[in-house]
């Protein structure tokens, strides 16, 4: 019988055999990831932990270097390893050649330049974009399970940091305690950087949590996820602190979370994508509030916190079974604040199920 690993490298062949490309090399960590089990991270933006490489014919490699010699062999076949060397593109580019390889398909979006031109100096590279990624936005069942619980456990961190959201704590405070409620309850790392934004700060739809105070009676912004067996939460939520909300507080709230619901409605299988998107935009534009909504309603979420597909007004695409993304509308106020509720959602057979 197949692994997971092994009929994703299947599916992948035929993507390649459809697009008349011999041989892929994946450099993209989460779909290294995706494709073997292998590193889901890089050490760091310039740094990598390897790459696969994958042909028409269904010969899947791994390539990394000494560091990772034993950890790949864990779970890879030992013959299909390739450790490199010294000028690792100069001995990747030989080995390729040595084997016939003239012709190589690359993933544009995750190759630097100085790599590209490297390996171009023997190979004829050919950019591609996305075709690991279309496959990652079906998600198997194994996958949507992992996917509820980590939204599962996303729930209930926000539900235990409600009641300790006080006058005095700071944004990097609460954003640590998230953290810490996270690990302590199984969760491996964050799956981004939490964004805990106070009053004004709230306004900033990618606020870095800072030295500002919760006060009396403020809104504070949270968004936040976790991973849980490899797969991404990710959730917002806006509090408001104090017995006395303000009424533009309390109608803005109403709004977003009304958009949300009736974007939402479009969340089904054959829909298309930019529907869901523009019935939140009718929403806010009916009443006067478009000019406030300033980035797309969502996007994928599986091993990457942001993945395809985008849920936004220049997608393409349609809403399938298996796709799980995000519906987060927000309204922001750079003079007191913002508003944004996020849920992530899964499509199903005949509908969808908010997570």
């Amino acid at each position: 019988m197949m692994t997971i690993v092994q009929k994703r490298q299947k599916k992948l062949a035929l993507t390649l055999q459809h697009h008349n490309l011999k041989a892929l090399l994946v450099t993209h960590a989460a779909n290294r990831f995706y494709l073997s089990g292998f590193e889901l991270h890089d050490p760091q933006c310039n740094e990598s932990s390897g790459c696969i490489l994958m042909t028409s014919e269904g010969e899947a490699w791994l390539f990394t270097d000494g560091r990772y010699k034993d950890a790949a062999a864990r779970i890879w076949p030992q013959d299909r390893i390739f450790i490199y060397s010294g000028n690792k593109d100069e001995h990747m580019a030989t080995w390729l050649r040595d084997r016939g390889i003239r012709t190589l398909g690359i993933e544009a979006g995750s190759m630097s330049v100085a790599q590209y031109k490297a390996l171009g100096k023997s190979l004829d590279l050919i950019p591609t974009r996305n075709l690991v990624e279309e496959l990652r936005t079906i998600k198997d069942a194994t996958e949507i399970q992992a996917l509820k619980n980590s939204c599962a456990l996303n729930h209930k961190v926000l539900a235990q940091i409600e009641p300790l959201l006080a006058p005095g704590m700071a944004e990097a405070s609460l954003a640590w305690k998230i953290e810490q409620l996270f690990r302590e309850q199984g969760a491996s790392e964050l799956s981004f950087e939490t964004i805990a934004a106070v009053g004004p700060n709230s306004a900033l739809p990618h606020a870095v949590p800072g030295e500002t105070v919760i006060t009396d009676n403020c809104p504070v912004l949270v968004d936040t996820g976790c991973r849980l067996d490899s797969y991404c939460s990710d959730q917002t939520r806006t509090f408001w602190v104090g017995e006395h909300p303000t009424s533009i507080f309390q109608e803005t709230l109403k709004h977003v979370q009304e958009a949300q619901r009736l974007a939402i409605e479009h969340y089904l299988p054959g829909k298309a994508i930019k529907d869901a998107d523009q019935a939140a935009r009718n929403y806010f534009a009916k009443h006067g509030l478009d000019n406030h909504f300033t980035h797309s309603l969502g996007h994928g979420v599986g091993l990457e916190t942001h993945e395809p597909p985008a849920v936004g007004p220049r997608s393409q695409a349609v809403f399938k079974p298996g796709m799980v993304v995000t519906a987060e509308p927000g309204l922001y106020y750079p003079q007191w604040g913002g508003v944004r509720w996020e849920h992530m959602v899964v499509i199903t057979e005949n509908g969808h199920e908010i997570l």
